[in-house]
């Protein structure tokens, strides 16, 4: 297990006594039209004879984290006029101010007397000379080299944009393969920029919207394995599948709730598709709906006070909110065209959705009040979509449609910029973002 072994303070330099300094330079990314912030990351330092390729590897994980979110543009390397020749000493400010570089990281690798790996890093603020916050150290196996460069570019991002960090996660998603009408769909799980992919099902039955627990790596999703969908439970570190509800109807769409202790889920039972909250015990299931409408997709706003959900029960599909224990329903979506597929921010400011419309998919936002709706994407087919740990970033799946059209994965700020594919080749769908790794 990666963990932080230390907190290293160190000194602030050029500063003169009694002279007012700017304070670090900060990225504010609320505006939509944010000019990327010009950073130089040297290749880390080797300080043993081994860590040399380890070294750059990290590197390139760390530096693809931060340009990946469009935020940060790196000053190509054969530009630098110096190169820190240790991480524990003050850079040549001056010359990284010639290369007009906002931000310098400074990094160094190590392997460790037990075999571990020791990464540590100085964030510096060029224009000020100040060092922003903190040194750090981070250690992990050899074989968590990936997880070491994620950690070092969730510590940047955080002290540079004040949100919260997303790049040491994962993503489960259903990996498909073949032709369109005889399409092969396997549960897979990877990091969150593609790497490390692995199958978690082998395809012999369709799984569909696999979820994440929020506390810890286990996930819920919708199985065919009994001839008829049921929601299933899956232990990631033990492979253990365990199926949810027995008694008969078919059970879709699950959420956990944000303690991990509860899965709400629909029920179809006698024509009529209502919502019900599972406890992960020996307590019987709550039923929270109970209307001649199908009542689904529910999801648990992060306090885990409110549920919301789709449902017909106006005539069309639209959203709704109610209370986690059931009750009365409030709606909130009031634009033109349907409404699917919410999911909470885990922050509680938004839910996330998809809409149709005149014949196109959207990912949007608005505000569980129903305000301030956005429309980030437009597509063929858009659906699906699932935040980042810090509720800052969106991915979801996008079809183009044709007969050779695969889904692939995409992702998406919440401001609408940076609109991109998720980089793994094997085709998929229904992603589901997982929290942050311990």
């Amino acid at each position: 297990m990666v963990r932080t072994l230390m907190v290293c303070l160190l000194a602030l330099i050029a500063t003169t006594a009694g002279a007012q300094e700017p304070g670090p330079l900060r990225l504010t990314i609320s505006d939509p039209n944010v000019e990327p912030m010009p950073i130089a990351v040297p290749v880390f330092i080797a300080e043993t004879p081994d860590a040399a390729a380890l070294a750059a590897q990290i590197t390139d994980v760390a530096t693809n984290d931060l340009t990946g979110t469009a935020l940060f543009r790196l000053i190509p390397r054969e530009a630098y006029l110096a190169r820190p020749a240790s991480v524990d000493a003050a850079p040549d400010l001056a010359a990284w101010r010639a290369i007009n570089a906002d931000k310098l990281i400074v990094g160094a690798v190590a392997t460790l007397p037990d075999g571990r790996l020791a990464v540590k890093f100085r964030l510096w603020d060029v224009a000020t000379g100040q060092e922003d916050g903190a040194g750090l150290q981070f250690a992990g196996s050899a074989a968590e080299w990936r997880r070491l460069g994620h950690k070092l570019a969730d510590e940047v991002y955080t002290r540079i944009t004040g949100e919260g960090p997303y790049f040491d996660s994962r993503i489960v998603f259903v990996a498909e393969s073949g032709p369109r009408g005889a399409r092969v769909k396997r549960l897979a799980i990877m990091d969150q920029d593609g790497a490390n992919l692995r199958f978690l099902t082998d395809g012999r039955d369709l799984v569909l919207t696999p979820r994440f627990d929020p506390t810890s790596q286990r996930i819920v999703f919708l199985s065919y394995a009994s001839g008829q969908p049921r929601v299933h439970l899956m232990d990631l570190a033990t492979g253990t599948r365990t199926e949810l509800e027995t008694l008969p109807g078919m059970t879709f769409a699950p959420r956990f709730s944000p303690d991990g202790s509860r899965v709400v889920m629909s029920l179809t039972q006698g024509g009529n598709t209502d919502i019900y909250v599972v406890p992960l015990g020996s307590r019987p299931r709550i039923r929270l709906t109970d209307s001649p409408a199908i009542d689904t997709a529910p999801s648990f706003s992060p306090d885990g006070s409110r549920i919301v959900f789709e449902s017909d029960r106006g005539g069309s599909q639209q959203l709704y909110v109610m209370p986690a224990n059931g009750g009365e329903a409030q709606r909130i979506s009031f634009g033109p065209g349907r409404y699917a597929g919410p999911v909470w921010s885990p922050r509680g400011d938004w839910i996330a959705f998809t809409k149709l419309l005149g014949g196109r998919f959207y990912i949007g936002v608005m505000r569980p009040d129903g305000s301030d709706e956005r429309l980030l994407t437009a597509s063929y087919i858009d659906e699906g979509p699932t935040w980042a740990p810090n509720g800052r970033v969106l991915m979801f799946f996008r079809d183009l449609g044709g007969p050779n059209a695969v889904p692939v994965l995409m992702s998406v700020d919440l401001t609408g910029r940076n609109l991109r594919r998720v980089p793994t080749d094997q085709p998929g769908s229904d992603p589901a973002w997982s929290p942050l790794l311990d």
